[in-house]
């Protein structure tokens, strides 16, 4: 029986969604975090008749053919590019970026990752980094008599020096920006990799070539919607139900078979 099968795969795949929707749901308060979608194709289909065939009983043109499909598979977990609401916090190394863009960092083997997650810090020798101590490209390193500092729109770091009037520009953010953003591969901890399906990273200031503007003191909050996830969750609920009912039905119809004298 075949719908054994099918039924099997129909489950399998509710339960990749129920486990997409978790995820969104357990990162509702990660910065910077966007909702991922459980996308799904139909599997091969078996030819019993193509259409368009000449029927062989009577020379005439089958219209539709007979075509059984075999089930569903998944054909991508992709990522929602959608601009999460800004929160303020008030922190001077605090930034939300509207638009489009992303923060490059060093990783720990030297690679370039990247990150909308701008609850940047500071390390014992001024230099600026993520949350978890990554470099913020460029290497920017705030002087320890620095009051305060001020970041614009477009980047730029200036410093508020004791005895000083005007601050002076001790810095520059950049923003790289990516021709397919859902390519990027995540890895955790709010990073993304350059992959080939997302193309090279563009780099440039902040509100240039197309990329969004950077706010000081704010930080960006998920982009998960809590009420269309339950919404989703009750859905993917019901189909793993109705398949494990077909499942219910096939194995008392081979039941049947087996008692049959």
């Amino acid at each position: 029986m075949k719908s054994l099968h099918i039924a099997a795969t129909g489950m399998s795949a509710q339960q990749m969604r129920v486990d997409t929707i978790a995820n969104n749901l357990a990162n509702m308060s990660t910065t910077g975090y966007n909702a991922r979608r459980a996308d799904f194709a139909d599997l091969h289909y078996q030819q019993f008749a193509r259409p368009g065939a000449i029927s062989a009983s009577d020379g005439t043109v089958l219209p539709t053919g007979v075509q059984a499909g075999l089930g569903v598979r998944p054909s991508s977990i992709s990522m929602q590019i959608q601009q999460g609401a800004s929160n303020y916090t008030g922190g001077d190394l605090d930034i939300a970026i509207e638009g489009k863009g992303y923060l490059e960092v060093t990783l720990p083997d030297g690679q370039a990752g990247y990150t909308r997650d701008g609850g940047l810090k500071r390390t014992g020798d001024g230099l600026i980094v993520t949350s978890d101590g990554y470099e913020v490209v460029p290497g920017i390193v705030i002087p320890n008599d620095v009051r305060s500092i001020s970041i614009n729109a477009q980047g730029e770091i200036y410093g508020y020096f004791a005895g000083q009037v005007q601050p002076q520009q001790i810095g520059q953010l950049t923003l790289a920006g990516f021709a397919n953003e859902k390519g990027l591969e995540a890895i955790g901890s709010n990073l993304f990799l350059e992959t080939e399906a997302s193309g090279p990273a563009n780099v440039a200031v902040p509100g240039t070539d197309g990329l969004g503007a950077l706010r000081q003191g704010y930080l960006e909050e998920s982009s998960v919607d809590p009420v269309r996830e339950m919404t989703d969750l009750i859905k993917a609920q019901r189909g793993y139900e109705l398949n494990s009912k077909v499942i219910s039905a096939a194995d008392q119809m081979m039941a049947a078979t087996v008692q049959v004298r």
